[in-house]
């Protein structure tokens, strides 16, 4: 039973600046949020700027994550394409790279209909035998995963969870009354929209794939603990504390901003590959002020 709950980190991949990848950085990462109580990363996601790197270096990434990792973490790797062939190839070369689980965005540009999800994700779901979470994120895709189509999905053995980047709670709300109707059902919820992540767990999501747990994993991981606990003032309070933070890493498209703090913090270098380019400077001390206010510049 694929059972991850809590604060799954949407990973940036270290580049340098001319757009090579940073091995060391990606393992300095990775052992950081093993050490700060994140429960799994999400490699070459959106975050992890999949829509640039090659078929070959997606798959790179993919399995040396999984060698860092080492079993330590649970590893998800963004398998997803607007072709159903290529998502397929990606799922598969996932699973022998020994990945827990796909996580996979809907078709973008091309605006299949239900029907169309749905095929592409049963065929997926029928070729590779790996856990399989949903992606939904209609603001980037301009194709909106419906929660009928959803609930179509969830009785496949490999599709396990939903990531909902829509950030409306009445999204979480209409999926978790449908799913009372399914017996046995384990499958589970994860928010992909920083801001409203808090309140989606303590409505009754397990968990939060994030981009604000690339600059504060233990943060994120405390507040997923306490909101899955029911600790709810204490799940707001800590949420309340990063709310400029989660402001900030969306001011321009992600993960240009959150690239530019973590190399401000000196995690990684500058690296972003075209069409992505630095943060706008007007923002600069603006970001460099949240992160003093949270202490996390010297």
């Amino acid at each position: 039973m694929f059972n991850l709950k809590g604060s799954i980190v949407a990973l940036v991949t270290p580049m340098n600046s001319d757009g090579t990848i940073d091995w060391q950085a990606l393992k300095d990462l990775i052992e950081w949020h093993i050490n700060s109580g994140s429960a799994g990363i999400v490699i070459v996601g959106t975050t992890g700027e999949s829509a640039t790197l090659d078929v070959a270096e997606h798959v790179q990434v993919i399995e040396k994550s999984v060698k860092i990792a080492d079993g330590r973490i649970m590893v998800i790797a963004g398998t997803g394409a607007n072709s159903t062939k290529e998502a397929i190839y990606l799922t598969a070369s996932a699973k022998s790279a020994g990945v827990d689980a796909a996580l996979l965005v809907t078709p973008y540009y091309n605006k299949p209909s239900q029907e169309g999800l749905y095929r592409h994700y049963s065929n997926i779901a029928d070729e590779v035998d790996l856990p399989q979470i949903l992606y939904n994120v209609p603001s980037r895709t301009g194709c909106d995963l419906l929660s009928d189509t959803v609930i179509k999905l969830v009785p496949h053995d490999s599709i396990v969870g939903l990531k909902d980047a829509t950030g409306d709670l009445n999204r979480l709300d209409e999926i978790l009354i449908l799913l009372q109707d399914l017996k046995d059902n384990e499958f589970k919820l994860y928010s992909g929209d920083d801001p409203t992540a808090t309140q989606f767990m303590l409505n009754g999501g397990s968990g939060t794939i994030s981009v604000t747990a690339n600059v504060v994993p233990s943060s994120i991981a405390e507040i997923s603990k306490k909101a899955l606990s029911g600790e709810t003032k204490m799940a707001i309070k800590l949420d309340e504390e990063l709310k400029e933070l989660n402001e900030i890493l969306f001011i321009e498209s992600n993960p240009i901003p959150v690239k530019w703090i973590l190399n401000r913090l000196g995690r990684i270098p500058s690296g972003l590959r075209l069409p992505l380019v630095e943060l706008d400077s007007t923002f600069h001390r603006r970001a460099e002020l949240i992160l003093e206010k949270l202490s996390l510049l010297n």
